[in-house]
């Protein structure tokens, strides 16, 4: 570490990736600065993964109330109301604490943190507003931001931002997309009691999972009232009084109160003089880095979402505990990006982890796969139509358990502990020896005995 320069390191971009290499950088006696220009914590604890359970929990209040009788309790459903105000505003007070939570774990680190936009202006210096700050190493996390397709009345559509802090609720919402985000949402306003159309211009949404993941997950979604449109996307939208018209792709219209766009995300790289510093920018706009976060400036590196590498908070953190170790510590330390766990908070869940099936038949392996579908035990007095799904894609000539997929209440609870296992190359004989516990879901995974194909 040089003293020739004001830090050792700045971090442009308080999400989790940058708010945990500034943490770790500093408990290894680097002098470190954070700038952020929006709030700490990022996309996920700001407008992304944290509220958007926060919301799930609350939507999947309904199911519970209605299934309450099932069990000797009486609640009058004609006396039951909902206030979005109320959720948003007790959302809002968590996430205020959640703020104030990463602002004092940087302050004990002894990060400085500088509030404004950066540029860069060279490799070693940055520019906050008016003031400039010298530093030996610079690391982009700015992370990603929701984009909206150019259509005539893409001002009157929302995003995942606006959705947190909607003043009030509509009585019908369109959800345009097919992935994580457009499926959550969809599933939250119709637990709400919105009447919720999910447009996708693919032939099934979730692009990635694997395919019996879901299949499923489209016939437990329309249980819940949620209209899924595919093969068509939206051509234009038009504000007329206090409804939207929007036009789609296949010639028809409707008539709805609010129309969100979960389209994508581009990679949040704006005013930051990247290109003018010689950075490299992929097709996509993501900065590229080689396997250890460099770009091709030798001082300035960069990881999370901005690279394009999985979207996942977890992602980000493990990428800066290893850019830490690299730039601060023994120098050693590389990312592992195979069996990533993940989880869709769609009702039910998604939890998933290692190779689908697809994945696993393109890459050669001959396979052993084995499936489970039933009624969860808690529908079983209360009469629920919904069902849960497990499924084990197997290596037939090592028993080697290459991934694990779930669609059912608590999945990603029960697939974290199931990513250990995978992680360490457990067989399925292993997972057949392991004794289940009775009566769980979870328990299916290590019962399931003849494969299906």
């Amino acid at each position: 570490m040089s003293d020739s320069h004001e830090f050792d390191l700045i971090v442009i971009g308080a999400g989790s990736g940058g708010v945990r290499l500034a943490r770790m950088s500093a408990g290894r006696g680097a002098r470190v600065a954070v700038v952020e220009s929006r709030y700490l914590g990022g996309t996920c604890v700001n407008v992304g993964c944290v509220p958007k359970k926060l919301f799930v929990y609350g939507a999947h209040v309904s199911d519970e109330l209605e299934d309450a009788a099932g069990y000797g309790w009486s609640v009058p459903m004609d006396d039951v109301s909902f206030d979005w105000p109320t959720l948003v505003a007790n959302k809002n007070t968590e996430i205020e604490r959640l703020n104030g939570i990463y602002g004092r774990l940087l302050e004990n680190a002894g990060v400085t943190i500088i509030e404004g936009t950066a540029s860069i202006r060279d490799p070693n210096t940055i520019v906050v507003g008016d003031r400039e700050y010298t530093t030996a190493h610079i690391t982009v996390a700015t992370g990603s931001w929701p984009v909206v397709p150019d259509i005539p009345g893409k001002e009157c559509i929302l995003t995942s931002n606006e959705m947190f802090y909607l003043p009030q609720l509509p009585k019908q919402a369109v959800v345009w997309g097919g992935g994580y985000i457009a499926v959550e949402f969809a599933g939250i306003l119709a637990g709400l009691g919105v009447e919720t159309t999910l447009l996708y211009r693919g032939d099934l949404f979730l692009r990635g999972f694997d395919n019996d993941i879901r299949r499923f997950t489209e016939q437990e979604m329309r249980k819940k009232g949620v209209q899924l449109e595919f093969g068509v996307t939206i051509e234009s939208v038009a504000a007329e009084n206090s409804h939207y018209r929007v036009k789609l792709s296949n010639g028809s219209v409707m008539e709805t109160g609010l129309v969100m766009a979960a389209t994508g995300r581009r990679a949040l790289v704006d005013g930051l003089g990247l290109t003018e510093l010689g950075i490299e920018l992929s097709d996509s706009g993501h900065v590229v880095v080689d396997d250890y976060f460099q770009t091709s400036v030798p001082s300035i590196t960069a990881l999370g979402d901005v690279i394009g590498t999985p979207q996942l908070t977890p992602v980000a953190l493990a990428q800066a505990m290893v850019l830490s170790r690299r730039m601060f510590g023994d120098g050693k330390g590389e990312m592992d990006y195979s069996a990533i766990p993940t989880a869709v908070f769609c009702q039910p869940n998604i939890g998933t982890v290692g190779l689908t099936e697809e994945e696993a038949r393109e890459a050669g392996y001959t396979l052993r796969i084995y499936r489970s579908e039933f009624r969860p035990m808690k529908y079983t007095l209360s009469g629920r139509d919904e069902r849960c799904l497990m499924k084990l894609v197997v290596d037939d000539k090592t028993d080697r358990v290459l991934g694990a997929h779930m669609v059912g209440p608590d999945a990603g609870e029960i697939t974290q502990g199931l990513a250990v296992a995978i992680k360490a190359g457990a067989t399925k004989a292993q997972f057949d020896s392991t004794l289940g516990i009775h009566p769980t879901s979870a328990e299916e995974f290590v019962t399931m005995r003849e494969p299906v194909t």
